[in-house]
């Protein structure tokens, strides 16, 4: 079907159940960031394969919502249809403020209430009432999608306790121990990458995400994992029951006794009268600050993994050929993935490849197809976002790479992302600082020159799991979460020109103590990534001392850590990529 043939059929649907307007929010019954194919949603609905976003449909608009990394890739794919698109970065109305103005007094709106989180749900309906009233719903959109995809399951692996550094059994009796002291008698837990790092099992069931569709509950003295047990050729010696998927809903409605304590932002709607109970507790949930607190050696293991995806970026680097004309985007991130796939512990791609030459280079979330691939002719950049998984940890990188010979202003904007990457990447820091606190370091010279960017500075990082995690980052929305040692992060400033280029330069970064003076304990960032910098692109009148001393020292710690592990053919690209500016 087209865009306009499924809106018509939705139309039709919402008339017969009296319902004005029908939101989509994309997300699925566990409110992940990437979904699996039955939960893409927004894309059916709309043709946009963006990661976020929201749609709205009523009987005579449809409409959606982007944040900046997606406005160009959003009007290109929408383009032809009837949806509008709409930037409150830009000064267009959010869409609950616009569905207030819009659809008037009297209107019913449904949301699907395995699609919406409580927290959520609450939200809209207090902001609404009383002229709008909000209907939770089930199943609306399955009367437009004849053949929507299944639940996936597929079959889970264990991570060996050599990489996880903490039995599944020792991180039930940590949950446990949190629970005693809060006075708690159970948690329900609904995040799925929260799932895979307690239980230390990984699966397939989302593209580039290690994860599996499963709810778990934890009391004192039970643990029970929904899920299918079709995903387990063995379940013996499991420190948890196994119940199928679907019996969530029967066993917590039965076992619900005391006290307990879930996340309202991370379980959905249709959870909500099971869970009411003054007496129980809310907030992020335990297992997503212990996840985030990487111990001793999932650090290694990510250090172990920067330096495998240092190795295979120069020799990838050194293979490039960058005076031929036959490369296409698509060809230069399949190079580098080869090379990757040559190291020890590689299992595969973290996230979709971002590959992008030029113009596409400044749609933040490009993601090049066969049709779209440019080709590589001519002068200009390539912005390459890449990350991959290791059996002991992930990468998340982003370089952005000279073809031919670079422009004044190109050199400009380059060095001044990278002044904010550095500046970021080496603060000393008060124990207690939000992230929200340290963005501006890294937008600081853009800003100066006029120019910014609208995603955020940095986002947190699993252990071989999802590559976006909770529940802290830097950016300029207050996520009122501290930095604490352990936390492994982005440091991504970038700038973008529609119709130009895009640049942007990411190193994973983990929060570590520093130092302890009479105000108090500092802290401070190790740096992860081994891959040198754009040495063309960087124009030294820009930088200062301090400046091109900390480029050089970095470039010297990269070559020190590689010479030894790259192809022989590779050194002379590691010695002109990391020598002095």
């Amino acid at each position: 079907m087209t865009i306009e043939e499924k809106l018509a059929v939705l139309r039709r649907e919402l008339e017969a159940r009296n319902l004005d307007a029908y939101l989509v929010t994309g997300s699925d019954p566990h409110q992940s960031e990437y979904v699996a194919p039955r939960w893409r949603t927004r894309e059916f609905i709309s043709g946009f394969t963006g990661s976020a976003g929201t749609v709205v449909v009523t009987r005579n608009e449809a409409v959606l919502w982007v944040d900046s990394r997606y406005f160009i890739q959003s009007g290109k794919e929408t383009e032809g249809t009837e949806f509008r698109i709409m930037k409150p970065e830009l000064g267009d109305d959010d869409y609950i403020p616009w569905l207030a103005k819009h659809l008037g007094k009297g209107r019913r709106l449904s949301v699907e209430a395995t699609e919406i989180s409580i927290s959520g749900f609450e939200r809209m309906k207090q902001a609404l009432q009383p002229d709008v009233t909000v209907v939770p719903s089930k199943g609306i959109l399955d009367a437009v999608w004849v053949d929507r995809p299944d639940v996936p399951e597929t079959k889970v692996v264990e991570m060996k306790l050599e990489y996880a550094g903490l039995s599944c059994e020792d991180k039930i009796r940590n949950v446990r121990n949190v629970l005693k002291e809060k006075g708690l008698e159970w948690t329900f837990i609904a995040s799925i990458d929260d799932i895979a790092w307690l239980t230390n099992l990984r699966a397939d069931d989302i593209a580039y995400n290690p994860v599996f569709m499963s709810y778990m509950y934890i009391s004192l003295d039970k643990a029970v994992l929904f899920t299918s047990s079709r995903r387990f050729d063995d379940t013996d010696g499991l420190p948890f029951e196994i119940r199928e998927y679907d019996e969530v809903y029967r066993y917590l409605e039965e076992n619900l006794k005391g006290n307990g304590y879930y996340n309202p932002d991370r379980v959905v709607e249709d959870f909500a009268p099971l869970l009411e109970n003054d007496g129980n507790r809310t907030g992020i949930d335990i297992t997503t600050t212990m996840k985030a607190r990487k111990n001793a050696i999932e650090l290694e293991g990510m250090r172990r993994s920067h330096l495998q995806d240092g190795v295979a970026f120069v020799n990838f680097m050194a293979k490039l050929d960058r005076t031929r004309r036959d490369y296409d985007e698509i060809a230069v991130s399949d190079a580098f993935e080869a090379e990757r796939a040559r190291r020890p512990g590689y299992l595969g791609p973290s996230f979709g490849p971002i590959s992008g030459f030029r113009e596409h280079g400044a749609m933040c979330h490009y993601s090049a197809v066969p049709e779209t691939s440019s080709r590589i002719e001519g002068d200009g950049l390539l912005v390459l976002d890449t990350g991959g998984q290791y059996e002991f940890g992930m990468t998340d990188l982003t370089r952005t790479l000279l073809f031919g010979e670079p422009t004044e202003e190109q050199k400009r904007d380059y060095t001044l992302v990278l002044k904010g990457h550095l500046a970021l990447a080496s603060q000393r820091f008060p124990e207690g600082t939000r992230g929200v606190q340290l963005d501006v370091l890294a937008r600081q010279y853009l800003w100066q020159a006029g120019m910014t960017y609208f995603h955020g500075t940095g986002h947190g990082v699993g252990c071989r799991l999802n590559v976006h995690e909770g529940p802290m980052n830097i950016g300029t929305k207050l996520i009122d979460v501290p930095l604490e040692p352990g936390m492994v992060i982005s440091d991504e400033p970038g700038v973008y020109k529609e119709g130009r280029h895009g640049i942007r330069i990411e190193n994973l970064v983990a929060v570590r103590e520093d130092v302890e003076t009479e105000f108090g304990k500092f802290l401070s960032f190790e740096v992860l990534s081994l891959i040198p910098y754009e040495k063309k692109l960087i124009d030294v009148r820009y930088l200062s001392e301090v400046e091109k001393n900390l480029v050089n020292t970095y470039h010297k710690w990269v070559h020190d850590e590689l010479a030894d592990l790259v192809d022989e053919e590779a050194c002379q690209y590691l010695e002109e990529a990391t020598s002095p500016l």
